[in-house]
């Protein structure tokens, strides 16, 4: 890892963008399946876009908020191996939410829920912070540096 020389290359920001989009699925539908799976008769796609899910008057509601925040946790490891800097973990995840607006927006429409926005604005915020500590405390490592000593 290299760091002095920076090539803008937009097809690895895509790349990097759309495996991003990926795991955050995936790891939410673990989280989903674990915490709300247990509690409804069927699963759907309503749990993931649709805002009125996210709501606070309901255990279920509870369960999907600890499911989308949990995987912002979980996004933030995965910008620690995917995207490896720190200065780029803000928009990166800033990236991943706006996309999910669009997508719920386009599934459900516009969210009007209050609770649908305090819960994803907290999962960018510590997606963003604990990615950019996490990348922060392994830029911050020393080098190994191994000296050869011929025993002669």
């Amino acid at each position: 890892m290299f760091y002095g020389a920076v090539v803008w290359d937009p097809w690895l920001i895509v790349a990097q963008i759309v495996c991003l989009q990926c795991l955050y699925y995936l790891s939410l539908g673990v989280f989903l399946s674990f915490l709300v799976g247990t509690r409804v008769s069927r699963m759907s796609l309503v749990y993931f876009f649709d805002f009125a899910t996210v709501t606070t008057s309901t255990v279920t509601g509870w369960c999907v908020i600890a499911s989308f925040l949990l995987s912002s946790i979980a996004g933030a490891g995965y910008l620690l191996y995917l995207i490896e800097r720190a200065k780029k973990c803000l928009d990166f995840s800033a990236t991943l939410y706006i996309i999910h607006l669009f997508i719920c927006i386009v599934y459900g429409g516009w969210p009007s829920s209050v609770t649908w926005w305090v819960v994803n604005g907290i999962g960018v915020a510590v997606m963003a912070l604990l990615g950019e500590y996490l990348c922060i405390r392994r830029e911050l490592r020393e080098i190994p540096i191994t000296r050869y000593r011929s025993n002669v």
